[in-house]
């Protein structure tokens, strides 16, 4: 599904179950890994995740574009528009929206520790996968100085 499919699909659903013109932007996100849409209240544009339509299917994704055009409408009304409001809570049970969205599997990348801090006085190793700079720190074990070694990632990974 593209982005238009996903824009008139929003705009149908907006005029069915709230009477009420989408007049802005609807997006997908491939990135929205933890949440299933989002509302922005300074462009009023929806972003959808992909993901969520992938994994769970239309209807799935249908309740969260009702959930998102709940905080559409009630903000542009200037009414209680956030999850803990009232009338939020009343309007998303009205239209059959849904509170949370499924969870996604998670897919951790294990990245590769690429540094190495090592203690100029007691040798002590630190290995990190993220750069820093070292006379930022000092040894947990006898607080001596620390030197910073780049690993290479064939033996370290």
């Amino acid at each position: 599904m593209e982005d238009e499919q996903l824009q008139q699909w929003v705009e149908r659903i907006s005029l069915a179950f709230f009477g009420r013109p989408f007049l802005h932007k609807a997006t997908f996100n491939g990135r929205l890994t933890s949440t299933g849409g989002r509302y922005f209240t300074k462009s009023h544009h929806i972003e959808i995740s992909r993901r969520q339509l992938e994994q769970f299917g239309a209807d799935d994704v249908e309740k969260i574009i009702k959930h998102e055009l709940c905080h559409y409408h009630l903000h542009i009304l200037g009414r209680g528009y956030q999850h803990r409001d009232e009338e939020f809570k009343t309007l998303l049970q009205k239209v059959g929206g849904t509170r949370f969205c499924r969870s996604l599997p998670t897919v951790k990348r294990k990245e590769p520790y690429r540094y190495k801090l090592v203690c100029t006085s007691c040798r002590t190793e630190y290995i990190r996968k993220r750069k820093l700079d070292p006379k930022k720190y000092a040894c947990g074990n006898c607080s001596g100085k620390l030197k910073l070694i780049k690993l290479d990632l064939q033996q370290h990974s």
